[in-house]
């Protein structure tokens, strides 16, 4: 059977370890499915989707802006399935002061 998830060896051995490992990759399995209902997409497509959005640091005399990408529909119809906000465009900006 072919899937989205990658698989790799996992080297616990202690029990308080092994426990919650199973219970976080339990918990984003959930998570990915839950995405997939709601959107009506693939997990590929959804994270093909949203690792398009970057962000940006721009560094210039005047100061450092952190700006993200705009945001393309697609992003949008998950983001608002999902019930999240579009992030802000300008995450910070700082000015340079004088010295």
């Amino acid at each position: 059977m072919k899937s989205t998830l990658d698989l790799r060896p996992v080297y616990h051995r202690l029990e308080d370890r092994i426990r919650p490992h199973v219970i976080l990759c339990w918990l984003a399995l959930l998570h990915i499915r839950i995405i997939e209902t709601r959107t009506n997409q693939t997990w590929t497509n959804i994270r093909h989707q949203l690792d398009q959005m970057h962000l940006g640091t721009f560094t210039g005399a005047a100061g450092t802006i952190r700006r993200r990408t705009t945001t393309s529909t697609a992003q949008q119809k998950i983001l608002a399935a999902v019930g999240l906000k579009e992030p802000a465009a300008y995450t910070s900006i700082t000015p340079n002061t004088p010295t």
